[in-house]
């Protein structure tokens, strides 16, 4: 929390609750002259309406141990987040009814997570106002009314009305005369959560010509990104810890000290193993060199791609069970880039990656591409029918029938994309030429140039997309249109959610077969039903897939040729960077096709391709090449991926990874438990790797 806050406030807040809070708002005040200059540090006003807005990996096993130690220090980080962020009679508080001065106490208004108190006074005798508020990230949006206020009706006696605005971004607020619409002043402010605001609207020098809008901060908000904060410390405490031991285990000298702490019997061992006598130590060193050895007579499993995948996958377990009620860890409500909106796409990336590594291995042992074909359409199948059956959100509605049942979805599009891709890969499939280090004949771009085929099948494939998205005629909407409809672009349309992508799919599927809450409807207001897995944008999750065949390709055709590798994995991370850019303008809402995870743009598909590219870029050194990280604690559900992700979605709403919050509406509560339950699922694909369990379909 920020600033010294009255004791009047700290007797109201006494006993309560602590939650997740606001950015801090400053204390102080901001003054808006009818005709003036706009004056304060944190909030300006405004007149008019506001403009538009490998070799390394033998040694990476370590001592006997070090995965039980890895679980221990897994567990005790989420022990030790729980015990930091655990509620406490704190000076934050959570929802609260805060009394309102001089209105005897008749009024309350109850705060809830990311929303503050305005308390409005209206000082103008004989002039009702009527306050409309817009945020900094809806986009072209219509004002929305927050509260009318009526005429003060004796001098220095104003008019009050409580209202609780939103903390997430910052506020546009625009008063004007109910009576004919004139505006009195307008101004901008990033409120604090669960902070006490007011807003005094006043005749200034006794003229009605000229107003006075001030905002006053009574309360200091809380620091909401303080329990993020401190996890984050937590979590990087913990990987220093990891590694730290890990070096320690890397010692000969320390594993030695370590035996003859915890071995009665090092002499007897000692004694035997002169005497060429296995002894129990001996015994254990002779498996762990069997399974040194045992790998290499099999395809080296390059662990930089199942760490990936593994960082997607956590990343999504934790947004999808809720990330705090932070809003960076929900989805975009249109354009723009969250953190929520980077692992579904490097969750396709590295599946096209395990895709073009798989097959090549499965066809080097023999198998033929028939039988190959009828497990890629089985897998898909499968994939699709427990995203219909297992994991459907149209449960929260229900029983599931099939007039309700949402046809689209992650494991459906996982399934679709996976079959397309695949298909594409073994009808071209060529052999992988063993070793070109030392021949002249092998291309500098033969990861590329043999693969024209699956190109011309990609830029077919988006070349539809292209012409579909921007020439489709839709009823009611202009050709081309990108946006979210609802109250976006000044309400022009309403109806035209997601142009040509929405209207394919209302078309095909039917509204009730559709995602019902898209994330739209939180700042657009939309009313339509919009699925942000659609028909449309599978076509972009195909080109992201095959983005990652590539990034395969260029592991296996350089292998051990790390400098190669790295430099291709460059020029990718700059290529389609600079493609991005050009789409966007680097802007998130004014380039001419802008980063947008609900539609799945190519913008979106190649600034997150881009990225997947610097991220293998950084891992494939780091853990395949020198050994520096074994992929620890990633590595684990990356082997296990699809069990990891269909056990969070069926078992989210069950102990111990769900549990009844003391109080629901701080975001420190929420925090916790997502980090316990994201935690877990780490620790069971960690049991389960030990056990040797994969779940594969």
């Amino acid at each position: 929390m920020t600033g010294a806050r009255p004791s009047a406030a700290e007797k109201r807040r006494a006993g309560q609750r602590g939650a997740g809070g606001g950015s801090p708002g400053c204390a102080g005040r901001e003054r808006r002259h009818g005709g003036g200059q706009r004056t304060g540090s944190d909030a300006a006003a405004r007149r008019k309406r506001l403009p538009e807005l490998a070799p390394a990996a033998s040694g990476m096993s370590g001592a006997p141990g070090a995965g039980r130690a890895l679980a221990a220090l897994l567990v005790a980080a989420s022990v030790l987040s729980a015990a930091l962020l655990a509620p406490s009679a704190s000076p934050e508080r959570g929802a609260e009814s805060t009394p309102l001065p001089d209105s005897d106490n008749k009024s309350h208004v109850e705060l809830k997570m990311d929303e503050a108190l305005l308390l409005i006074y209206n000082e103008l005798l004989g002039t009702n106002l009527t306050v409309y508020w817009n945020t900094e990230r809806c986009y072209h949006c219509l004002y929305q009314v927050l509260v009318n206020v009526s005429r003060s009706r004796k001098q220095g006696k104003p008019s009050i009305a409580p209202v609780a605005v939103s903390t997430q971004y910052r506020s546009f607020l625009q008063l004007k005369d109910t009576l004919d619409e004139r505006e009195v002043c307008s101004l901008e402010y990033k409120f604090g959560e669960f902070g006490n605001y007011s807003l005094l609207v006043k005749p200034l020098h006794n003229g009605v010509s000229e107003v006075a809008c001030d905002i006053v901060v009574n309360e200091n908000p809380v620091d909401s990104n303080l329990p993020v904060s401190i996890a984050f410390l937590v979590g990087l405490v913990l990987i220093i810890a990891i590694s730290f031991l890990r070096f320690l285990l890397s010692l000969d000298d320390f594993n030695n000290w370590i035996s003859k702490a915890i071995n009665s019997r090092e002499t007897d061992r000692l004694i035997n193993s002169d005497l060429g006598s296995p002894s129990r130590a001996d015994a254990l060193s002779g498996d762990a060199q069997s399974e040194t050895w045992r790998p290499s007579a099999l395809p080296h499993r390059l662990r930089c791609v199942d760490t990936f995948r593994g960082i997607s996958l956590i990343l999504m377990v934790f947004v999808n069970y809720g990330g705090g009620k932070y809003w960076y860890f929900k989805h975009a409500s249109w354009n723009g880039l969250t953190v929520a909106d980077l692992v579904f796409p490097w969750f396709v990336f590295i599946m096209g990656s395990s895709i073009f590594l798989s097959m090549t291995s499965v066809l080097q042992r023999g198998s033929s591409k028939l039988k190959l074909l009828g497990k890629i359409a089985w897998r898909s199948f499968l994939l699709i029918c427990i995203g219909i059956v297992i994991v459907n959100p149209n449960y929260c509605l229900g029983p599931l029938s099939w007039n309700k049942v949402r046809i689209p979805g992650v494991l459906q599009r996982l399934g679709v994309t996976y079959l397309v891709v695949a298909v594409l890969e073994l009808l071209f499939a060529k052999p992988v030429p063993e070793n070109c280090a030392s021949e002249r004949s092998c291309s500098s771009l033969r990861d590329i140039i043999p693969s024209w085929p699956q190109w011309l099948c990609i830029l077919m494939l988006e070349s539809i997309w292209l012409g579909l998205t921007f020439f489709l005629p839709v009823p009611g909407c202009p050709i081309g249109y990108l946006g979210p409809g609802g109250i976006g672009d000044l309400g022009k349309f309403p109806n035209c959610t997601g142009g040509a992508a929405g209207y394919i799919d209302r078309l095909l599927l039917g509204d009730d077969h559709l995602y019902q809450h898209p994330s739209s409807h939180v700042l657009y207001h939309t009313k339509m039903a919009y699925d942000p897995e659609g028909i449309l944008g599978t076509i972009n999750s195909i080109v992201m897939a095959f983005l990652g065949v590539q990034a395969g390709k260029i592991l296996l055709y350089y292998k051990d040729q790390t400098k190669d590798i790295l430099i291709r994995f460059a020029a990718w991370c700059c290529v389609l960077g600079l493609i991005s850019m050009a789409l966007t303008k680097i802007s998130e809402n004014e380039g001419f096709i802008p980063v947008n995870k609900n539609l799945w743009s190519i913008s979106y598909v190649t600034t997150l391709s881009s990225f997947a590219f610097f991220i293998l870029l950084i891992l494939y050194p780091v853990v395949d090449v020198r050994g520096l990280w074994t992929g620890a604690p990633f590595y684990y559900p990356g082997m296990n991926s699809i069990l990891v992700y269909v056990g969070h979605e069926v078992f989210k709403n069950y102990f111990p990874f769900q549990w009844k919050l003391g109080n629901n509406q701080s975001h420190k509560e929420h925090l916790i438990q997502n980090i316990v339950a994201t935690a877990l699922w780490v620790f069971i694909a960690y049991v389960l790797y030990k056990k040797k369990v994969f779940w594969k379909i």
